[in-house]
């Protein structure tokens, strides 16, 4: 049943496997372990993540495809529920209007930025994503009457996932609200996506992927048709990022340029892989929750440590919390430099013995 469930594609690393376990657990328990918006918060975004920087690790890590489009597509299916549901009203039709659109549009879109790569290759098919990106960006902020302009939109969700909906009893100190409703719901989400995609690039058609990857001549030498298959992949992982950007637009009942579309989680995506690992797959688990958690908690680390320090010259300047972004870019330069190939990447590696 395991091999089933994980398509055969275990950890394959003691260390690792403890790493994921942490982490499933620890997602699962954060609303009766963690107390507190904030906590419950950052649990929700690490989940929209791991889907999020997975759908881009099929085009880059299985495919060869790098595209800076990824967050255009996360931002269609956020304004596609969040416009549904502010012109229909908060109902689960409206929802599901939303998503369908958004995938749809997602979809159409990049089967038209795929055909580019028949033409361009690597370097230039990623500006040419960038263009585009920057575009809708800049569309999404001037159309004010539809989209909000820079402002966005603010709208009303169904009452079983409003924060304010009361549903129970409280359990283990916990109140059930629509908020643990809603924080389930991503976290459900997030697990059967994920194993979703685990399921495809270890299907016989993510060995295709791969094999167009490595040597995409070779590819098209043995006769499969490597435009097809970039093509599905780039749609696939485009209708999955749109799925995650409407999951995001109704946990926080907003979506605008700078929560979808701004080029920072285009770089945060490419963080996380980078430091997870390329084409693991898991790498977007462990790389996700590691810098989520950093980059949401590492200010208020250094508070701590400031306390301790106050008064001694020069460290106490180094440690300030306004300093965050200097540790983080540290920790990065470590992360790259004693895992080039990322954390679950050098994990597998010294399982397997090698250094």
């Amino acid at each position: 049943m395991l091999n089933s469930l994980f398509s055969g594609d275990f950890p394959r690393s003691r260390v690792l496997t403890a790493m994921l376990i942490i982490t499933f657990v620890g997602l699962l328990l954060t609303p009766f372990i963690f107390p507190g918006a904030r906590a419950m918060n950052v649990g929700a975004k690490i989940c929209i993540f791991i889907v999020l920087v997975a759908a881009f690790d099929l085009m880059l890590g299985y495919t060869g495809i790098l595209s800076f489009a990824h967050t255009m597509f996360f931002g269609i299916g956020a304004y596609g529920v969040a416009i549904a549901c502010d012109k229909l009203g908060p109902d689960w039709s409206s929802v599901l209007i939303g998503m369908g659109a958004g995938m749809v549009i997602s979809a159409v879109i990049a089967l038209v930025i795929s055909l580019f790569s028949l033409r361009v290759r690597t370097l230039y098919f990623a500006m040419i994503t960038l263009a585009v990106a920057s575009a809708f960006h800049i569309l999404c902020s001037q159309l004010g009457e539809v989209t909000g302009g820079e402002d966005g939109i603010n709208f009303m969700v169904p009452d079983l996932i409003h924060p304010s909906t009361q549903l129970a009893e409280p359990f283990f100190g916990v109140e059930i609200t629509g908020q643990i409703v809603a924080y389930y719901g991503l976290f459900v989400f997030a697990l059967v996506v994920f194993l979703f995609i685990l399921r495809v690039v270890n299907s016989p058609f993510g060995r295709v992927l791969q094999a167009i990857r490595d040597n995409e001549f070779r590819a098209a030498a043995i006769g499969y048709r490597v435009v097809v298959f970039r093509s599905i992949s780039t749609v696939l992982g485009s209708v999955i990022a749109a799925l995650a950007g409407s999951l995001l637009a109704l946990w926080l009942r907003y979506n605008g340029p700078g929560s979808t579309l701004g080029f920072d989680i285009m770089m945060d995506i490419l963080l996380i892989v980078v430091i997870g690992g390329m084409a693991t797959m898991y790498g977007s688990v462990i790389g996700a929750a590691i810098y989520l958690i950093a980059q949401n908690y590492l200010q208020d680390l250094l508070k701590l440590v400031q306390a301790d320090v106050e008064g001694i010259p020069v460290i106490s300047g180094m440690l300030h919390p306004d300093r965050w972004l200097l540790w983080m870019g540290l920790a990065f330069i470590i992360c790259v430099y004693y895992f080039p190939w990322g954390i679950v990447g050098k994990l597998r590696m010294r399982a397997l013995g090698i250094k």
